[in-house]
């Protein structure tokens, strides 16, 4: 790679991972309220699942900021994230005035998975631990 791609790695990791940091940081904050929405959802264990799910986001989206362990964060952050997508978000059988909201959530974590799973094929580039603890 060269020092253009390698920028290009480092913002696109940022930029993948920033959703994912933000993310768990207000589940944190909402800790109650993210356990309803994972109840809701018909999910066993929703306080369990509500720790996990700030786990992955809040640590393995900092993960890949720096580029530790990228290849498999980014294949369970992909993995977290289509699954998230058919259980939260099937627009195919929520009401008229839900569909579009939920339509769009789905294909957004359909894209994002993608993203994830280009990064898991690519790696990191040499702005990363990964690379550091290569050389």
């Amino acid at each position: 790679m060269n020092t253009f791609q390698d920028t290009l790695a480092l913002a696109g990791r940022i930029l993948l991972a920033s959703l994912f940091v933000l993310s768990g940081y207000n589940k944190i904050i909402g800790f109650d309220g993210t356990v309803g929405y994972i109840a809701a959802g018909g999910l066993p264990l929703p306080a369990v699942v509500a720790v996990l799910t700030i786990t992955l986001e809040l640590v393995g989206g900092l993960m890949l900021v720096v580029g530790l362990l990228t290849r498999p964060v980014a294949l369970a952050i992909a993995a977290f994230t289509l699954l998230a997508a058919f259980l939260f978000h099937a627009y195919w059988s929520v009401s008229d005035a839900a569909r579009m909201g939920q339509y769009l959530s789905f294909w957004k974590n359909m894209s994002i998975a993608g993203g994830m799973l280009v990064l898991a094929a690519f790696g990191p580039g040499t702005i990363s631990l990964d690379a550091r603890r290569r050389a």
